[in-house]
């Protein structure tokens, strides 16, 4: 469970007190913050500082135009073209192009691999991120050897564009609780009354979580937001 937003500025260092201390864990940087050996941890944009003890994690939760890839990120990626050994994809539209090795699929091989085409839209995971470096993205675990929901989205849908900051909340384990993002519970609960799968279902999602994000809804305004926009559909 995320613990402790204090606000943070570039530069200055972290109280010791505020960084996470699993036994078995080791700590996880994410987004927004930099290790200055031997032991200092600074961030890198001002923001919330967002900490999580069980996964013995923290980061900095901000708000940005440009998104930075960081390692272990999940992103939605686009391709763009293919060459001999990789897919080259765009992360965002200020973001260096990333690459997607072809044998970074479950059970990929030569013969085997997925054979994507531009504008197909991949699930993956961020494994390099290094500002002297184009990222590296890949459809599958390292530990596992498995996709683990990574992969190459099919079927009909739609791409909605939200703020890195609400991405990010999205993205959390509990992203209700931790986050404040109830908007996809609500829609698949009791508020949502059970929505079909169809094309205008879709659009309803991709409109409840930019007006959610637009507009900076709390847990309230939320599933007053889901129930006009059901009523709408209706």
């Amino acid at each position: 469970m995320a613990t402790d937003r204090p606000l943070v500025l570039p530069g200055e260092t972290i109280d010791p007190s505020l960084i996470p201390s699993h036994p078995k864990h080791p700590l996880r940087l994410g987004p927004g913050l930099r290790h200055i050996p031997p032991s200092d941890i600074v961030p890198t944009v001002a923001g919330q500082l967002i900490t999580n003890p069980v996964k013995n994690s923290m980061w900095v939760e901000y708000n940005s135009q440009r998104y930075i890839p960081s390692v272990g990120d999940i992103v939605l990626a686009q391709i763009l073209r293919s060459t001999t050994d990789f897919y080259l994809c765009t992360l965002s539209q200020h973001t260096a192009p990333a690459t997607l090795p072809h044998l970074a699929f479950e059970s990929a091989t030569k013969k085997t691999r997925p054979n994507l085409a531009p504008g197909q839209l991949v699930y993956a995971r961020v494994t390099l991120a290094n500002k002297h470096m184009d990222p590296e993205v890949e459809c599958v675990s390292a530990a596992t050897g498995k996709a683990e929901g990574l992969g190459p989205i099919t079927g009909p849908g739609c791409a909605f564009d939200v703020s890195l900051g609400f991405a990010r909340r999205l993205l959390m384990a509990r992203s209700a609780e931790d986050g404040g993002v109830g908007v996809l519970e609500m829609l698949g609960g009791e508020e949502g009354g059970g929505l079909a799968e169809s094309a205008r279902t879709v659009v309803v999602v991709g409109r409840a979580l930019q007006e959610t994000d637009r507009a900076g809804l709390g847990m309230e305004g939320q599933r007053r937001l889901v129930k006009k926009l059901v009523r709408e559909m209706r």
